[in-house]
């Protein structure tokens, strides 16, 4: 049987506060006045004398006593309700929510901008339990999302009606060391996978940001890592297992049924569920990071060589300033070893700017610096870059001279933290994103390795030009890297010439609180900021965002320019027409995937 996922609770139920019905002993309010000039009283009354006020002095008491009483009622009532431990507690909003049913969970994704209740999420532990589970299913025609470890910015896996994930099926099931390949289940967890294999010498060709994502969801939406000369992580994959609600478990590869493989390597979980993975690995090695602050116009003198010249690079920007924070990561030399170099700053020296704006500002936001006197809070001399940070743009997250200040400390922490590190691969290149956050990633064409179209920076002096005339109180980073072109036909980086380069931009706004409010303030600037760079930006570049982040419009009118949009840059009918041969009852699709890809007769 598969094993239950253990999920945390939310609160559902709306209870409805309605006001209590006169008692018999209130008065009725008194009857309006009829004008006797208005046209709707043709007996005109000749009197002189003035109309009696009911209204008196004791009968405005008593309606104020009966406001009060009910007002004091409800507070009290309120504050003694008994909610759970594992309630959402909200006081703005009277008796909002109360405890989910014991078979309800709340499933959402890590930076909770999404989440579904559901259920029916299942979690199979070999194949036999997943074929069975997706046979049933297709037979009840009822849906079963594949969901992964919930990463992904848009949700992108989550569906009200049912999931099922792999998380149990995350064995190593065969390592060829001869060929660097090795076959996994797709529940694998990267960081599992990488930690299995290197007792073999064997890594990953390229990494994301983040180390947790399951092997299939990694592929499933096209994820990449930086290198101009590395492909997105799809390209790594060259077998995989798909368990199909019609035609069963189906081996797919370069050989066999080409045509499907380079579709459903980027399948975004519609064509079946990924359940094993073949990938061809590298050598596992140590590199060197190296981390240094430029600006735009030594960036354009350089940029070329910068591409060609480092395994991996990504640019990061700083709004509001003309910093570009540069950072490159290739092979420890055999010969020369790693570098010598001793910091010019300690780590707590690079982080004094920041802790002193943090203390200027709790001066300044004393509602703040009031809640920060907690017992509970850390101390500041305690927290990392990225946690200050969050709590500097807690403080006034949408105030833009607020921003441009962290945004100022930022470019000088990372001044203050140039130098070298060395390390295993998959410990240099992953990035601490910081908080939760929202995020719209693009990918655009930027030439070829040999001759850059320059089209990359281009991009960047336009957002920032854009940044400031709007005004948007934009936080750092604009995280910008490249990769090498993708077979896969759904890739955003997809192209038949194999010399293209593809820049990946993203933009974000970090959500430092739990206040519904604010958040949902932040949420708002954010969608303004997004849709200002897709009107200004992506038409201009041939910009497409990252199908992990990608977001559907509740718009009608923009919803059919989306989907129009797509069929531009992506082979959509044969998608579809491959979703219904694979998956006719669509069990394995989402609320996202049919808004997206709507199946119509014709497909």
């Amino acid at each position: 049987m598969s094993r239950a996922l253990s999920l945390r609770r939310s609160l559902l139920h709306l209870h409805h506060h309605r006001p209590k019905p006169l008692s018999p002993t209130t008065p009725p309010p008194p009857k309006p006045i009829q004008n006797p000039f208005s046209p709707l009283n043709p007996a005109r009354k000749f009197c002189t004398s003035p109309t009696p006020t009911p209204s008196t002095n004791s009968e405005v008491r008593k309606y104020i006593g009966y406001t009060a009483l009910v007002i004091f009622c409800g507070a009290a009532t309120y504050y003694s309700f008994p909610f759970p431990g594992n309630a959402k507690h909200k006081k703005a909003q009277l008796f909002r929510y109360a405890p989910l049913p014991e078979d309800l969970h709340t499933v959402s994704n890590w930076s909770g901008t999404h989440e579904v209740q559901t259920r029916n999420f299942y979690q199979p532990e070999n194949i036999e339990q997943l074929e069975k589970l997706v046979k049933e299913n297709n037979e009840k025609k009822a849906r079963i999302r594949p969901v992964g470890s919930g990463l992904s910015p848009n949700g992108i896996g989550l569906a009200r009606s049912g999931m099922v994930n792999l998380a149990l099926m995350d064995k190593v099931l065969e390592v060829d060391k001869e060929k660097r390949r090795v076959r996994v289940e797709a529940g694998i967890r990267v960081q599992e996978l990488v930690d299995g294999i290197k007792e073999y010498g064997l890594t990953l060709q390229n990494f994301a940001s983040i180390r947790e994502q399951q092997i299939g969801g990694i592929v499933q939406v096209g994820a990449h890592g930086t290198g101009a000369r590395l492909p997105p992580i799809d390209e790594q994959v060259i077998s995989m297992k798909l368990v199909t609600p019609a035609k069963g478990t189906i081996e797919i590869s370069k050989e066999k049924d080409p045509e499907l493989f380079y579709l459903a390597r980027v399948g975004l979980g519609g064509l079946g569920v990924v359940s094993e993975v073949t990938l061809q690995c590298v050598e596992r090695q140590e590199l060197v990071e190296h981390t240094f602050i430029s600006n735009m116009k030594d960036i354009k003198k350089n940029h070329k060589k910068l591409l060609s010249e480092n395994k991996h690079v990504k640019y990061l920007h700083i709004p509001y300033t003309d910093a570009v924070v540069v950072v490159t990561c290739n092979p420890v030399s055999k010969w020369k070893g790693p570098p010598k170099y001793k910091p010019k700053y300690t780590t707590d020296e690079a982080l004094q700017h920041v802790r002193d704006l943090f203390k200027e500002s709790l001066e300044k936001y004393r509602i703040a610096a009031a809640k920060s006197s907690d017992d509970n809070e850390p101390d500041i001399n305690e927290l990392s870059f990225t946690e200050l940070r969050d709590k500097l743009l807690a403080l006034d997250p949408l105030n833009k001279d607020h921003v441009v200040k962290i945004n100022r400390a930022e470019a000088e922490f990372w001044r203050k933290s140039e130098g070298y590190r060395v390390g295993w691969s998959d410990e240099i290149l992953g990035f601490d994103c910081g908080g939760q956050q929202w995020v719209s990633e693009n990918c655009f064409p930027a030439g070829t390795l040999a001759k850059p179209s320059l089209k990359d920076l281009e991009f960047i002096e336009k957002l920032k030009q854009l940044i400031e005339k709007e005004e948007i109180p934009a936080p750092a980073p604009i995280e910008q890297r490249w990769t090498a072109r993708s077979q896969s036909s759904m890739s955003p980086a997809s192209s038949s010439a194999e010399d293209d380069i593809f820049s990946w931009v993203g933009i974000i706004m970090y959500l430092p609180t739990m206040d519904a409010r604010q958040r949902k303030e932040i949420t708002e600037e954010f969608f303004h900021y997004r849709h200002l760079t897709q009107v200004e930006l992506w038409d201009k570049y041939s910009a497409y965002e990252h199908w992990a982040k990608i977001e559907v419009p509740k718009d009608k009118d923009e919803l059919a320019a989306l989907r129009e949009r797509l069929r531009r840059r992506f082979p959509v009918d044969a998608y579809n027409k491959a979703r219904k041969e694979l998956d006719p009852n669509k069990i394995l699709s989402n609320n996202m995937l049919e808004k997206l890809f709507p199946l119509s007769e014709t497909n």
